[in-house]
């Protein structure tokens, strides 16, 4: 298969977001114990990251080359006119059902599978007037740099300081 430049800037979010995940666990680390919830569960939020890292290092990244042309154009499309923060949280609702085990075995096993389900649910979504110039810009801006998975913003952890979206 030829290597198109959606899928390579698929691929390069997903390691990002992978390093990203791992820095946040590093930063969340290096901060007070004063700065949680006393209702915060490290072990809870630190496996959480975990299997989000397992997940893109371990299913969506081996299998990111075998994405069909098909699916690579609809996710373009869908890169360059749907809302970033749009795409960012029905792709943090995917990464939920996986790393809770809520989806099926075999469900969304592959990088295919996950961006099929991702276009599924997003070309249902409301029309936007919304277009972005390329799809490398768009991409990178699905999900924060810090705080990636927006743990931040849950009540028990406390620790919220402007990081990720509004």
């Amino acid at each position: 298969m030829t290597k198109t430049p959606i899928l390579q800037e698929i691929k390069d979010f997903l390691k990002r977001l992978s390093i990203t995940i791992e820095l946040d666990q590093r930063r969340v680390d290096g901060l007070p114990l004063e700065r949680f919830s006393p209702e915060y569960s490290q072990m809870m939020w630190r496996d959480w990251r975990c299997h989000h890292r397992d997940f893109i290092d371990k299913k969506l990244l081996p299998t990111a080359d075998a994405i069909s042309p098909a699916v690579l154009n609809e996710l373009t499309e869908i890169a360059l006119a749907c809302e970033p923060a749009r795409i960012g949280d029905v792709m943090l609702g995917l990464f939920a059902e996986v790393a809770s085990g809520s989806c099926s075995d075999g469900e969304l096993e592959s990088a295919e599978q996950f961006f099929a389900r991702l276009i599924k649910q997003l070309r249902d979504a409301p029309v936007s007037n919304f277009r972005h110039v390329g799809s490398q810009t768009a991409i990178m801006q699905w999900l924060p740099i810090v705080d990636p998975l927006l743990i931040s913003r849950d009540p028990e952890c406390g620790y919220r300081q402007g990081v990720g979206r509004g």
